[in-house]
This record gives structure tokens, C-alpha cells and sequence, in this order.
């Protein structure tokens, strides 16, 4: 994230109500009572109209033009159109949404009343990302998810009908069940649905989730002995990449397809490094330190200065539903120095398919700086985990396979 001025924000907002828990998932959201939605709501109102307060507390530049929004979960769509209304209202008073702002909400199948919809799109939004995860019924049932294929077909008729075309299809590889052959035929049906965007997905297992738990102590509760093996799971995410792509869906991150136009440009914030706020349960926020002249230090300036390479603050809020009613808005802080910036600037732009920019980091962060890093880019090429030619840094296929390990190379180069 280089320095620029006139930086614009990016929101997210957490929302971590879910009418069931799948297997698999390691969030932090549950099943709670719709009494609490209000409640809730209330709650990330007043985090929205602290915000600039608590960025002046922490000297941290806070952007007022924002131009990516998303709302992700949990399910933001269990939202009643009264809430949805009354939140957007909200953060149109704190900040100014620029003209095409890219406003996308995480919804599950089945679960999308039509006046819901009509809802969204009254406020503004203009992208949908659907919770799939597979087009197979009982694929779809055991992981604890509530739709069949027929009524995901019904919910892509109706977004459509009320002009919300913008849509991303979520499947994960790995799923309890899940075989070569179901896999292909999820891959069918989502290239015949049409939309512009897919995410695939490698299932985790880790002790954050039901199901992962279970794995890892050899249980069989979840199905967990369904769980098709790592090489089976490998080969379904390198068919997704050639079926996708052969479908013009072109991969341009490890897990995200696209069309040309409709990359998710939230996501793509994270991973250029540009600020943003998160509020909501669990919700992060990455803020650069402000550089401002005494008489805008009175006054937020619609035009924010940063410093080149100053230090980024990461914020987090707790993942406790009842400590956040009750709570701070912050409970972890951290600020990023120049050096942690230059390492996420790798591990974070290796995740796309365009790489790392080598001229772009030394502008950034100096030459002195990149050059060992360089190095061990030079070493991963070696072993078949990168593309390099001493300007841009790619990762191979093999190499998006072992990206955590190849991530892992970058972290105290600088002190090595």
C-alpha cells in the first residue's frame, strides 16, 4: 500500500448471525435468537459513528470517500429489510459512498426472501456473493448447509429478475462425500449458471471448526471418513482452475475467478494493501498513520496525506457476540513497521495471479530493503514454487498448492 493522496476506504461489516453452523466453518458466527439482530445493529451503528474519533485517538487517517463495502458473515441476508435499511442510513451519514461504489453482501441459498432482496437493492447494493459450496443435494446436507441445487436455480432467477447480476458462486473442494465425478458436476453447474465470478475454496482442517476437530482426533462424527483424501482434493481445485478458465472465468487470485470487470474489488483491497474499516464481530480494520497539517488535524480532511511506508495499524474486534455488545470497540492492536509491510507486500501480492511488482516494493520501501527478498524469490524459482525474472514474482501452480509454506519464506528476511 503506497503512500497517495485522496486514498479511498474500504468498509466491511460482519454480520455473524446463521440460521445453521456448517461442519466446516471456522468463523466466528452461530445460530443466535433474532432478538439479537436489533441489537446488533445498534451496536455496529455506533462503531460506524465513532469512527472517526477512535481513528484521531489511534493517528490514523480515515478515509470519508468510501468506495468498496462488504458485508460478510455468517449470513448479512438474515437481516430484516427494516435493519438493512436503518444500517445503510447509518454509514451514509458517517461517509460519502463514491459514484460506482462496489457494495457486495455474503447471502445463503434458500435463505433470500424476495423482499430481502428488494431491500438490497434499494440500498444500494450491487453484487452478491451465494454460499454454495456444492451444486450435489446431500453434499449440500451433510456439511450442514440448507439448500438444494434447485432452489440456489431459483435464487440466481430472482437476484436476476430484480437486477442484481453481479454474482459470485462460493464451491469448496473437500467436502464430506464429495467425489471426482459430484465435483465435475458442480463445476457444470455453476459454468451453466452463467455468472461472473466464482471462489474455490480447499477445505481447511483445523481445530476451529466442527468437523476439522473431528478429523484431527480420527472421529467419524461430521462424516468425517468421507472426507475425500488431500490428493483427491488437489486434483479438484487444479480441475476447477482449467474448467473455469476454458469457461472464460480466469483465475487471478489462489481462490477467485472472474470475467473481465468483475474481480471482487474489496478483496482486491486487501491484497493491494489499501485501508480499511471493519466493524461487526471478529472484524478487522488496516489503517496507515496520518501525516496532516496542524489546521487539518482540527478537522478531517476529505483529501487524507500519508506518510511513505509509515506505519499501518491493524485493529481487531473481539469474537464474542455478548463481549462486543457490551464491550470496546478494539480489544487487539498492533502497528505494522516498515519492515512487516514489506513482508505482507509479498505474501499478500503473491496471492494474485499478476505477482509482485519488484520496481513497485523498491520505490516503496527501498532497494536495501527488497533485495534479500529478492533472493529467496530467486531460490523459490529454483525449486519450481515461483516464476521469477528479477521484476515480477509469480506464483506456479505448485507453488499457489504450498503457498503457505512458500508465504512462510518471506517473514524475517530482513533480518536474516
Amino acid at each position: 500500500m503506497g503512500s497517495r493522496d485522496g486514498e479511498k476506504l474500504g468498509i466491511y461489516v460482519s454480520i455473524p448471525f446463521c440460521r445453521s453452523k456448517c461442519t466446516y466453518c471456522n468463523f466466528a458466527s452461530g445460530v443466535f435468537p433474532a432478538s439479537e439482530h436489533a441489537r446488533y445493529v445498534d451496536r455496529v451503528i455506533e462503531d460506524l459513528k465513532s469512527g472517526v474519533k477512535w481513528a484521531r485517538e489511534f493517528g490514523v487517517g480515515l478515509p470519508r470517500n468510501v468506495d468498496t463495502v462488504y458485508f460478510g458473515g455468517g449470513t448479512p441476508s438474515l437481516l430484516a429489510p427494516d435493519l438493512i435499511d436503518k444500517l445503510f442510513a447509518a454509514m451514509r451519514c458517517e461517509f460519502s459512498f463514491e459514484s460506482g461504489c462496489e457494495i457486495t453482501m455474503e447471502c445463503a441459498p434458500g435463505q433470500l426472501p424476495t423482499a430481502t432482496i428488494e431491500a438490497m437493492v434499494q440500498a444500494g447494493v450491487n453484487r452478491v456473493s451465494l454460499g454454495v459450496q456444492s451444486f450435489i443435494d446431500r453434499e449440500a446436507q451433510v456439511s450442514g448447509r440448507l439448500h438444494s441445487r434447485a432452489i440456489v436455480l431459483d435464487d440466481l432467477a430472482r437476484l436476476r429478475d430484480l437486477g442484481l447480476a453481479n454474482i459470485n458462486l462460493d464451491l469448496i473442494a473437500g467436502l464430506a462425500g464429495q467425489t471426482l465425478a459430484s465435483w465435475e458436476e458442480s463445476l457444470d453447474t455453476l459454468i451453466a449458471a452463467g455468472t461472473p465470478h466464482a471462489s474455490v475454496y480447499m477445505l481447511e482442517v483445523d481445530e476451529d471448526s466442527r468437523l476439522g476437530r473431528e478429523m484431527l482426533a480420527g472421529g467419524a462424527r461430521y462424516y468425517a471418513e468421507l472426507v475425500p483424501s488431500d490428493e483427491s482434493i488437489v486434483t479438484m481445485y487444479e480441475r476447477a482452475i482449467e474448467r473455469l478458465e476454458g469457461a472464460g472465468l480466469m483465475q487471478y487470485e489462489i481462490s477467485n475467478f472472474g470475467r473481465p470487470g468483475f474481480h471482487s474489488l474489496h478483496n482486491l483491497r486487501y491484497w493491494h494493501r489499501r485501508p480499511y474499516l471493519g466493524v461487526g464481530l471478529d472484524a478487522s480494520s488496516a489503517l496507515y498513520a496520518q501525516r496532516v497539517s496542524e489546521s487539518a488535524s482540527r478537522q478531517v480532511s476529505e483529501s487524507v496525506k500519508w506518510e511513505p511506508a509509515g506505519p499501518v495499524l491493524r485493529a481487531k474486534t473481539t469474537d464474542d457476540l455478548k463481549e462486543y455488545l457490551a464491550g470496546p470497540r478494539i480489544v487487539e492492536t498492533a502497528w505494522l513497521d516498515r519492515v512487516q509491510q514489506h513482508e505482507e507486500a509479498w505474501f499478500l501480492g503473491l496471492r494474485l495471479n499478476s505477482g509482485v511488482d519488484v520496481a513497485a516494493l523498491e520505490r516503496e520501501f527501498g532497494a536495501d530493503l527488497v533485495r534479500p527478498a529478492c533472493q529467496v524469490a530467486m531460490r523459490l524459482a529454483q525449486d519450481g514454487l515461483l516464476e521469477f525474472d528479477g521484476q515480477c514474482a509469480r506464483l506456479t501452480q505448485r507453488g499457489r498448492l504450498l503457498s503457505n509454506e512458500v508465504f512462510q519464506e518471506f517473514l524475517g528476511v530482513a533480518a536474516s
